[in-house]
């Protein structure tokens, strides 16, 4: 399973911020790790320095000494739309007659190819292969008057999922797709503004939060301040479910609700709908802690910690060949082999895609003497794959669309599997199913083609 990217915008004269953007973006790498960007403005021009890599491989301080100006935006990017390469890193830099503008994008458009198309009839050419750079050239090409307008025209064009920061020589954007299915949020910073993706980058540069940013809205910050405005709406809002599941940090806030108390109560929940005879309660970590030690809680079982993750190595799921995830499992977690060994464990974990993953741990812990592993997942069998920024493999990668419950079970090795239903976890959130997508779980994508933006 692969998220797609993070995105963050800083107006803030006076403050250095290339180095806000940095911590801002090191505060967000779990959202992705193949490339990174920041893109600066001075009023009169924009600079860019991006290359692949993590946060801290691609800046220095002699890098971000040179990026000097008032408005920044940056990006951590992990490719669903175009490759994994340079050409592709964002954010994406384009000369239009206002001038210079800068783009980051968070999410995955479905009509992607038809837009290409589109424009490459108009005779416009691509540096990329990405869908962001379709709607910077989709921005460069609005006739209407005021940003405003130009932002709602081009929302009655996308289809999909987007969570954009944007800026111009004096200006800073953000906007959210109508469905929210991305997060975005803004946040107060000495006298200037902050656009995250999550409220945990606030944290980190020492911004106050202030809202999450509505779907179908956007936000201009300038030197006249903070101004809203309505872009384009619908009646439904499909905040992707696994943000509160697995994406988001634990100490993000989303819809104003703690990640960590959520995660928390899928534990809770997992207990009541699938209690098993054991000795104790593992996570693998990092995602699956809170709900780990919220199923010790609802069951009494002492929680434990058998898998150490080596904090140096990438998730798993970010590397973009199966040889490459099935060989950094021994790499990534070390045995405590003294709480494994002759018990009986519950081990949670926020998701099963194709399974290999969890075989392989499955089988550490029994070599390590585990008596028994029995799998506890926070979220529903995955049976549908995602068109809306989640790269969760095919129909017939994903195991839970071709085998049920216990003929995974008998895979993965475990003596026992459960899930947490799709009532579970909208209880756990502490929101109805209207609030979010979980197509990946149901097959109810919440946009088509066809769908009427009013």
């Amino acid at each position: 399973m692969k998220e797609c990217c993070a995105v963050v915008g800083i107006y803030a004269p006076g403050k250095d911020v290339a180095v806000l953007t940095y911590f801002a973006l090191y505060a967000l790498q779990h959202r992705g790790q193949e490339s990174s960007g920041i893109a600066v403005s001075n009023g009169k021009n924009i600079e860019c320095y991006k290359e692949m890599g993590l946060v801290s491989q691609v800046f220095t301080q002699e890098i971000l000494q040179r990026l000097k100006g008032h408005i920044a935006i940056g990006h951590n990017r992990y490719s669903t739309s175009g490759t994994s390469k340079i050409h592709n890193a964002q954010p994406v830099i384009l000369k239009t007659h206002l001038g210079t503008i800068a783009l980051a994008h968070n999410g995955n458009l479905i009509n992607y190819e038809h837009l290409k198309k589109m424009l490459l009839e108009r005779g416009l050419t691509f540096a990329t292969s990405s869908d962001s750079e379709v709607i910077a050239k989709l921005f460069a090409l609005s006739e209407a008057d005021t940003l405003e307008e130009k932002i709602s025209s081009i929302m009655g064009e996308l289809r999909g999922a987007y969570s954009i920061t944007m800026c111009t020589p004096n200006e800073l954007i953000g906007f959210r797709d109508p469905l929210g299915i991305r997060p975005l949020c803004i946040g107060k910073i000495n006298g200037g503004w902050v656009i995250s993706s999550e409220s945990c980058a606030l944290n980190t540069i020492g911004a106050e939060f202030i809202k999450e940013i509505p779907p179908g809205e956007g936000v201009i910050i300038s030197q006249d301040g903070l101004k809203s405005f309505a872009g384009r709406k619908l009646k439904q809002e499909s905040l992707c479910i696994f943000e509160y599941i697995y994406f988001a940090r634990p100490d993000s806030l989303l819809n104003n609700r703690s990640i960590y108390s959520a995660r928390y109560n899928m534990g809770r929940k997992l207990a009541k709908e699938w209690p098993v005879e054991a000795d104790a309660v593992m996570a693998i970590p990092d995602s699956a802690v809170p709900a780990a030690m919220g199923f010790s809680y609802e069951s009494g079982l002492t929680y434990i910690e058998g898998l150490i993750k080596n904090r140096y190595i990438a998730r798993t799921f970010i590397q973009p060949e199966d040889h490459l995830r099935k060989l950094g499992i021994k790499l990534k977690f070390n045995l405590v082999v003294e709480n494994i060994k002759n018990k009986k464990l519950v081990v949670i974990d926020d998701s099963i895609v194709r399974g290999n993953t969890t075989k392989a741990i499955v089988k550490l812990l029994k070599e390590a003497g585990a008596k028994e592993v029995h799998i506890r997942i926070t979220s529903p069998p995955m049976q549908h794959p995602c068109f809306l920024g989640v790269d969760t493999a095919t129909y017939g990668e994903l195991i839970a669309a071709n085998k049920n419950i216990s003929e995974i079970a008998d895979f993965i090795g475990a003596d026992s599997l459960g899930y947490l239903s799709l009532e579970g976890l909208m209880e756990a959130t502490g929101y109805n199913r209207e609030k979010f997508c979980a197509a990946c779980f149901n097959g109810e994508y919440p946009l088509l083609f066809d769908e009427k933006i009013e």
